[in-house]
């Protein structure tokens, strides 16, 4: 059971890494102040594979309306895909995410939202940031170089996802014999080189606790494993940028409640100090966010001596 106790040690363990800044940044008329509040990322898939059906859209009207009241209710980024990260799902090849998703790319854009693209398809990158697209939500490892040249290219940024494989849809099996923490600091270091040495200077880095691997399946492991990167996030501060998450739905846990999954990680991924939320339920999120807010200070908890 989480309980205060342990807060209280992983805290003080780690207490160097917690108070770390992380870079603040602009991309071009968004500003974003890390170190001053939290930001939400709302999900709008166009593929009828997803399995989060409330955040499916089958048409490209459908998917700029959901855009456009995802930022209505909060999300500071609109984040679209068109390729399921489900085992099962249907492979969406390049040309075809291109056609689906330049389309509302161009429209929300044009509308002044922050949008950004999930994809590891070079070739989806280039057509989406000439769209308009501010970031890549990049879900794959292999051709690091051409996704990077391109983000620094059109002054975007990139949100770094932890892949054990060359992609979220060819994964191997998550190595559970380590601090999982500890490894992806070694991953989001080699990435972040990378990045900035191809000119990218906007970063997010992103666990990936919501990639399918086949050695995660139970329930509880899986669970257990999230919560813990939830409540170690903070320690990837020592990279210096600011860390994305993508909040997860534990259908076993919550069964027929499954749409409240998501606000109850988010509130052990603030207690992590993610800088932003990835959510498929804004409107719900943007609820735990502000009660979250209100208790800033333990001045406001702690009762006065």
């Amino acid at each position: 059971m989480l309980d205060l106790a342990t807060l209280a040690a992983l805290h003080e363990k780690y207490r160097e890494a917690a108070s770390l800044p992380v870079a603040d940044f602009t991309l071009g008329p968004h500003r974003f102040d890390f170190s001053a509040q939290t930001y939400l990322m709302g999900v709008v898939n166009l593929s009828a594979d997803s399995w989060y059906r409330e955040s499916v859209v089958l048409s490209t009207e459908a998917a700029i309306r959901r855009g456009r009241v995802l930022h209505e209710q909060g999300a500071a980024i609109i984040d679209i895909g068109a390729e399921s990260t489900l085992a099962q799902a249907a492979r969406v090849e390049g040309a075809a995410q291109e056609g689906t998703l330049v389309p509302v790319v161009r429209e929300l854009a044009k509308a002044g939202l922050c949008v950004s693209v999930e994809t590891y398809h070079p070739s989806v990158t280039s057509a989406c940031l000439k769209a308009g697209a501010r970031v890549l939500n990049l879900t794959g490892t292999t051709h690091g170089a051409d996704f990077f040249r391109e983000v620094a290219d059109f002054d975007a940024g990139v949100i770094l996802c932890f892949v054990q494989g060359a992609n979220v849809r060819e994964v191997s099996d998550l190595d559970l014999g380590r601090d999982p923490v500890g490894a992806m600091v070694e991953f989001f270091a080699r990435q972040i080189e990378a990045a900035t040495e191809a000119g990218v200077s906007r970063i997010w880095i992103d666990p990936g606790l919501g990639f399918y691997y086949r050695n995660l399946q139970d329930s509880g492991a899986r669970v257990r494993h999230q919560m813990h990167v939830f409540l170690n996030g903070f320690r990837l501060r020592t990279l210096g940028w600011p860390i994305c998450q993508a909040l997860p739905h534990a259908f076993a846990c919550f069964e027929e409640e499954v749409r409240v999954a998501e606000p109850f990680f988010a509130v052990l991924a603030l207690l992590g100090q993610t800088s932003l939320l990835r959510t498929h339920e804004v409107a719900k999120v943007r609820g735990v966010l502000r009660a979250m807010e209100l208790s800033r200070g333990a001045g406001d908890i702690l009762p006065s001596s």
